[in-house]
């Protein structure tokens, strides 16, 4: 198997309310969308949004469930400043701030939202993972 990540699918509770409120941080939706599933290019990777007991039901799993989901999603600033205007950014499109952002114990800066289906959003910058012009993060070896 390739050390590498394609899709993170979220299941979400109304598929409508967070294609919107993806789209209100300015994300574009993929043609490849339809009114059954909604895809977002992000980098190198793809999320997906997708009714959260159709997702259940294809991983033939329960779909209840509430908390802490036991994982978060990261987007890497380029400047702490960018930290701050993501936050606000999220908040603005009804997004609610879990932990403002922060001098963080790894030697960056982060703080934490969640999207309408409370998935965690970490948004971080860390001085020792720069940001390509394209978006892309690269561990050192």
């Amino acid at each position: 198997m390739d050390q590498r990540i394609s899709i993170i699918t979220l299941g979400v509770a109304d598929l409508a309310r967070s294609r919107q409120f993806y789209e209100r941080l300015g994300w574009r939706p993929s043609s490849a969308s339809s009114e059954a599933i909604v895809f977002f290019q992000a980098g190198g990777m793809i999320l997906a949004l997708y009714p959260r007991p159709d997702l259940a039901k294809d991983a033939t799993v329960a779909p209840e469930g509430h908390g802490f989901a036991g994982f978060t999603i990261s987007w890497n600033a380029r400047t702490r400043v960018e930290v701050d205007s993501v936050l606000a950014e999220a908040k603005t499109a009804g997004g609610k701030i879990l932990k403002p952002a922060q001098e963080a114990f790894w030697g960056g800066y982060s703080g934490y939202f969640a999207d309408p289906d409370n998935f965690a959003w970490e948004i971080a910058w860390n001085p020792s993972f720069p940001i390509a012009d394209d978006g892309a993060i690269h561990l050192p070896d």
